[in-house]
Order: C-alpha cells, then structure tokens, then sequence
C-alpha cells in the first residue's frame, strides 16, 4: 500500500492490460499473438505544479512517488486547493466482465470466428479481403491521498471484415464489423457475410449524386459519429480555457439546436465508452451537452471543472498509463425521440440514406464520408449512390433535425478510437436513433 504525504495531493493509476490481435490477409495468417502489460502512472501536485511518472516499476511505486514529492513543494493548504476540493474520495470494487473473460478463450478459437466465414467471402469481382480479430481485458486500480480505492475491469473485443471490390474502372472498398464487450456477442452469421458482399457488389455500380442542398437521414451509426465530431469535441472543456470568445459562444443555456434533440454522454453505458470512474476517480456520469436544443453542459477534468467554476463529470482520461489524464468523451449518444423509422422516411419525397461512414471531422464545420448511401424516394430507400462527403455547419445543422426515431443504438468499435492531442486511440462509443436533417450540403 502507498504511503501518501501530507501537504500534497496525489494519486496512482495501475493497469493489467491483457489484448488478443488475429488478422489474415486473403486467407493467409499474417498475425496472431496475446500479449499482457502491466503499468503505473504517478502524480504529484503541491497547488502550483503536478510532477509525473510512468512505471513498469511496480514492486517500487512507493520509491517513484517519493522521487516525485522530492521535487515537489509541501502545501498545508493543499486540502483548500480549488482543484483538489473536486477530487473525489470514492471506495469501490466494479468487476463486471471475470466470468465471460476474453482470457479465456484460446487464441485458436479466437481465429477460428474469421476463417469460418472465408469460404463465403466469394465474388468474380472481389481482389482482396483483410479479416481482422481483436479483444482486449483491462483491471484498473486507482489511489489517492484523498483516500480513494478503486478496482474496476473493462473488456472490449471485436472482429471485422474488409474487402475490396473491382469490375474494370469500377472500384468499391467495405467492411462488415461487430464490436462488444462480450465475446458471444460479436459472432457475424453466414447470412450477413453473404449479404455483406452482394451489397458492396451493387455499390461498383452506384450513381453519382448531383451536388447540390437535399434532406438526409443518418443511420444510429452516422447520427453517433456526427455527434461525437461535430458537437462532442466542442464540449470537451478544454478547448474553452483561455478562449474568451469560445466562452461566450458555448455559454450554458444558449439555444444551439432543434426542439427535439437531446445529446448526453456517459461513462455508465455499456460498449467501448464504458468506464464505471474515470481516470482521477470520478465517478461517471450521465451529463447533457444539449437538452431539447439548449446548451446544457460540457465535460470536464478537475482542473478545466476548476477553471470554469463547474462540478467534474467523470471525463478525465488517458490511453495508457504512458500518459496524463485530459478531458476525453466517453459515450455520447443522440437521445430518441418519437417516430417510428418509417414515418421518419415517409417525411422524405427525395433526399439521401446515409447508412455507414468511412471517416468523420470537424468542429465548427464539420464533413462525413459516407460509404454505403442511397437514394431516398417518396419515403422509400431506393438505389445506391455515390456521395464524396456530406457537410455543413455544426450550429445550422443542429437546428435542421426535424426528426428521430424512437430507438437509440449504442455503436461499439474494438478498431481504431478517438485521437486528441498525441493520445490515440482511445475507446469510445457514440450513437443515436435515425435523425433527419432537413437540409445538408451533399457533394
């Protein structure tokens, strides 16, 4: 157990880190590996500057945070400190995931989920596939000097198919994935894979768009990642510190977005966002960014909480323990609301399905690429299209959604992540119900 210091604030983040990665290319094994870290972060703050450490040292942390405090200055007041009174004191173990351990499971029965579906990954016009395997099994301990104790586990896995598709200039590249945090859960039928291929074959022949200003309507999927881009990353709190002008245009309370649209994100959903404390031991929460089209709040570590005079909301993390904790999403979901999807399509004479995205960005602008999309006539989803990105302004955009269905999906990924700054990537997960848009630049 650590020995803390009076006159300073500090706390400790251990993480056991256990991650699978399988990947075949065109059928032939190209990586399949297990592979366990265990690690240390360390910080010190005497009320003026925070002094840190990361560690494999583990059998001597006591030794690396003494070095830390020798650096440091004491503080009697430190208790007194702004930014150390939000520091949360919480006791608590939260194992959820022991008993369906992706640990395990072998790594040949981890494989054997990809190259069971190979034989169906069959078309003339297919030139290359990439299926893909990937789990990881976290325990995270955090202390404090303020008397925290927390153990808490979190588990991610997911497989994911990618195939590229070819017919003389024609060209098609896609993917079919599942992600969870359960490893039963992630299995694709032979039916999806089947329809996976036969749906990228018809997109070789998809027609181009005119550019021009069209109703859309974005999948849960879509709908996720245009919120987390476009209005999740505004509301992260550091973005506003030293920012007058920034202030002032995301003040709470400011109208922002239509009636309907509510946009909350918590760490206490389940999917690659879960995250029960975060990483200086707040304990999640859910927190409105927008409710029924007004500013509502933003995400906060203690020290952006601090400097804006707001309460922390549990969105302090780090990739690793290779890096300092900063303010991060956890899940950001679009809230439903009360059409059934196909009321929602009926509103829409002509216009465009964005189902899926190749990628995402933006802040005060922002543009999506989508991958699969189709036509939407007289209130029906009609052929495939060819669209380059979708686009506009975040504010305009927000005001224009004049429709959601009545469920909400929550959208996982075991690929890829968040990136900010140099910490990339980081587990996320966004989502939504299908929103229409009234009006969206599509190019």
């Amino acid at each position: 157990m650590l020995k803390f210091k009076e006159g300073f604030y500090a706390d400790a983040r251990v993480e056991t880190v256990f991650t699978t990665s399988i990947k075949y290319r065109d059928g032939a094994l190209e990586e399949s590996k297990n592979t366990t870290v265990k690690k240390a972060f360390l910080r010190v703050f005497d009320g003026e500057m925070w002094y840190y450490a990361s560690t494999y040292k583990l059998d001597d942390l006591q030794g690396e945070l003494d070095k830390l405090y020798a650096n440091a200055t004491p503080n009697k007041d430190i208790l007194k400190n702004e930014t150390v009174k939000r520091f949360e004191s919480n006791f608590a173990k939260v194992i959820k995931f022991d008993k369906n351990c992706v640990k395990d499971k072998t790594i040949a029965e981890k494989g054997k989920m990809l190259t069971d579906k190979f034989a169906l990954l069959k078309s003339e016009h297919l030139k290359m596939f990439v299926a893909v395997y990937s789990d990881k099994y976290s325990e995270i301990e955090f202390y404090s000097s303020k008397g925290a104790d927390i153990k808490y586990d979190f588990q991610l896995c997911g497989i994911r198919f990618m195939a590229s598709f070819a017919d003389g200039e024609n060209n098609f590249t896609s993917s079919l994935s599942r992600s969870d945090n359960e490893i039963s859960k992630i299995a694709v039928s032979d039916k999806e894979v089947k329809d996976f291929v036969s749906e990228s074959e018809k997109f070789l022949y998809a027609k181009p768009v005119t550019a021009g200003e069209y109703p859309v309507i974005l999948s849960p999927e879509t709908a996720g990642v245009f919120a987390h881009e476009s209005f999740g990353h505004k509301s992260e709190a550091d973005f506003m510190i030293g920012d007058e002008t920034m202030r002032k245009e995301w003040a709470i309370g400011k109208k922002v977005g239509s009636d309907i649209l509510s946009i909350y994100d918590s760490g206490l959903e389940d999917g690659s966002g879960y995250r029960p404390y975060d990483d200086e031991g707040t304990k999640a929460k859910k927190t409105y960014l927008i409710k029924n089209g007004v500013l509502s709040g933003r995400l906060h570590s203690a020290a952006t909480a601090t400097d804006l005079g707001e309460a922390v909301t549990g969105n302090a993390r780090a990739i690793s323990c290779d890096f300092e904790p900063i303010v991060r999403m956890t899940s950001t979901i679009i809230e439903a609301g009360s059409l059934t999807k196909e009321k929602l399509f009926a509103g829409v004479k002509h216009g465009y399905f964005i189902k899926d995205y190749k990628h995402g960005s933006g802040m005060s602008t922002f543009t999506i690429a989508p991958n699969f999309a189709y036509e939407i006539v007289n209130g029906k989803i009609g052929d495939p299209v060819k669209i380059a990105v979708i686009t506009g302004n975040v504010f305009e955009t927000l005001n224009l959604i004049d429709g959601l269905s009545d469920k909400a999906e929550i959208i996982s990924s075991a690929f890829g992540g968040c990136g900010k700054m140099e910490q990339f990537p980081l587990s996320v997960s966004f989502g939504g119900p299908y929103v229409r848009i009234s009006k969206m630049s599509v190019q």
